[in-house]
């Protein structure tokens, strides 16, 4: 089939023999549905201006911004599919306004995103880390002091209700552990179903002793988590962000972590990606820091590559795409 479609794929997670940082997610495969890829340049995490133009869709690897100004110019394009579940990086209005229609793929990630809330829990709990350290440093004496605050007895609070933040839910109640939960809108039928209590914002987080947030990066959850909820926290709690690093104020974060008024916490997201090397945090015993990747698993790989490209040949062959993430044209296509 000779191709009818052209996909920009982000040079910066993939190689020209179609592999990418997450593996091979199938890119050779497209040429069986008419569509022709190859891969554009970013520079510092951006796309060049003009460098889309010419092409029909984009698949963002990374999360390379694409704004207004990578679109000045760019008469072809149609579709940006972002590979994962955050679009925090597009500027969905520029896309509105040039009738482009912007996808994510949220599903494959769910299971491996609620697994990495998980982790975090159980390393927190039983003080995974230090006891690591000691063992490497053959201070065996000093075990006693890592015996971890456990979970039998722990309030879970969830900030954030969305598929992400569902999915945990579920794992956590088939642990049989005690959850609480915030979310802009009221779900009450999942609440029902999985027997926990949605509350509000301020309750759930002094109730928790571990604050799990999974919430959407938007300006309305810029800082959600600053100096005033952090003092409102247990000083024996701790806090896990899987959702983006502008959700948490990370100097607050700081101050609460170095003055003990928060017990620890793990972290896969930061503000600033990669982290700063001269970042306070890297020197803090009590918080797990992984480089927005520790849901990188094989699985992940294989249902967040067959989403995405799904939804790529959608596009090409004229269907509507699942995850509509805008409103491209004005036309209401919201998912």
């Amino acid at each position: 089939m000779s191709a009818s479609w052209t996909l920009a794929v982000t040079a910066d997670y993939s190689e020209d023999d179609g592999s990418t940082i997450y593996g091979d997610i199938g890119l050779r495969t497209l040429a069986e549905h008419g569509i022709a890829w190859s891969r554009v340049g970013t520079e510092d995490g951006v796309l060049r201006p003009g460098e889309l133009e010419g092409f029909d869709a984009v698949l963002l690897l990374s999360g390379a911004r694409l704004g207004r100004e990578q679109l000045e110019g760019v008469t072809t394009l149609r579709h940006v599919a972002r590979f994962g579940a955050g679009f925090d990086s597009v500027d969905l209005d520029a896309c509105d306004e040039r009738g482009i229609t912007v996808t994510n793929a949220p599903t494959g990630l769910r299971v491996p995103m609620a697994h990495t809330a998980l982790t975090f829990l159980f390393a927190l709990a039983h003080s995974l880390l230090p006891k690591d350290r000691l063992v490497r440093e053959a201070d065996w004496g000093r075990k006693a002091q890592y015996r971890g605050p456990g979970l039998d007895s722990a309030t879970v609070g969830m900030i954030g209700l969305g598929g992400i933040g569902r999915e945990t839910v579920r794992q956590l109640r088939a642990l049989d552990l005690e959850v609480i939960a915030w979310n802009r809108s009221p779900r009450p039928e999942f609440c029902a179903e999985a027997g926990i209590e949605q509350l509000p914002f301020d309750e759930v987080i002094a109730r928790s002793d571990y604050l799990i947030v999974t919430v959407a990066a938007n300006q309305g959850t810029r800082h959600l988590i600053g100096a005033r909820e952090l003092a409102m926290m247990k000083d024996t709690a701790f806090l896990i962000n899987i959702a983006r690093g502008a959700v948490v104020d990370e100097p607050a974060l700081v101050t609460a972590l170095q003055e003990g008024t928060l017990a620890g916490a793990g972290l896969d997201v930061f503000e600033v990606e990669p982290l700063p090397a001269h970042s306070p945090l890297i020197e803090l015993e009590n918080v797990i820091l992984t480089p927005h990747s520790l849901c990188w698993t094989a699985d992940f790989a294989r249902a967040t590559g067959a989403e995405v490209l799904g939804e790529v040949i959608a596009m090409a062959s004229g269907q509507r795409p699942r995850n509509i993430v805008n409103t491209p044209g004005g036309a209401g296509e919201t998912s």
